[in-house]
């Protein structure tokens, strides 16, 4: 039997908490020690979980662990996406990147740069639209300062409407969609329009970085 409280990391077991055969009781204090030390190998011997972003990162992992007492308590549906936002440099990719670890025995989603997915349609069309309506799972990284696609001369809003086709997915089959921006809701609304920020809402959770969360790159 597979025990999802056991991580085997370069020949070390890190223990997440208590597997009973059923469920885990997993304990932050041990996700927090293997996300750390994960971090190392992933980004880097200089990485580290800013003492600032354990909220984040504990909101995070409550909802990757599905712990729903946790995640009812910070308004959290675990049925729905994640859309982390924050300001520029303030380690929202690396943490999306990071957190998909401590559940290894789940199918983990893609990182996907938004501006990637555009750049793609201005060469192949609407097909990328195609490609990331389905029920692949995704992270769609930068939302919101992607350029707009332009394909044999035709202007189109491609993370939009990849998002209006991964709504209709999420309807029927639940397929969540995960995202980080460093725009508001206001921007967003204005980046997308009225519509997409609509199904957004129903689509992710929000959490959010302080206003004034410290530039990690500097």
């Amino acid at each position: 039997m597979v025990n999802p409280s056991k991580i085997t990391e370069g020949g070390t077991v890190h223990s997440l908490g208590e597997f009973d055969g059923k469920k885990v009781d997993y304990d932050f204090a041990k996700i927090l020690a293997y996300l750390n030390a994960k971090g190392k190998r992933l980004f880097g011997q200089k990485f580290h979980i800013w003492e600032e972003n354990l909220d984040i990162v504990y909101r995070l992992s409550v909802y990757m662990i599905k712990d729903t007492e946790a995640c009812q308590k910070f308004g959290i549906d675990p049925d729905k996406g994640i859309l982390l936002t924050g300001p520029v440099g303030c380690g929202k990719t690396t943490i999306m990147k990071l957190i998909r670890h401590i559940v290894p025995h789940i199918r983990p989603y893609e990182i996907i740069p938004a501006r990637n997915i555009t750049f793609g349609f201005n060469n192949l069309g609407y097909r990328i639209i195609e490609d990331y309506g389905n029920n692949s799972f995704y992270c769609f990284d930068d939302i919101g300062v992607e350029p707009i696609g332009r394909h044999f001369g035709k202007d189109c809003n491609v993370i939009g409407e990849i998002l209006l086709s991964r709504h209709e997915v999420f309807l029927k089959s639940r397929v969540r969609t995960h995202g980080t921006t460093n725009l508001n809701a206001d921007e967003l609304e204005e980046r997308y329009g009225e519509r997409v920020r609509s199904r957004m809402r129903e689509m992710f959770n929000l959490i959010a970085f302080k206003k004034d969360a410290k530039d990690k790159r500097k």
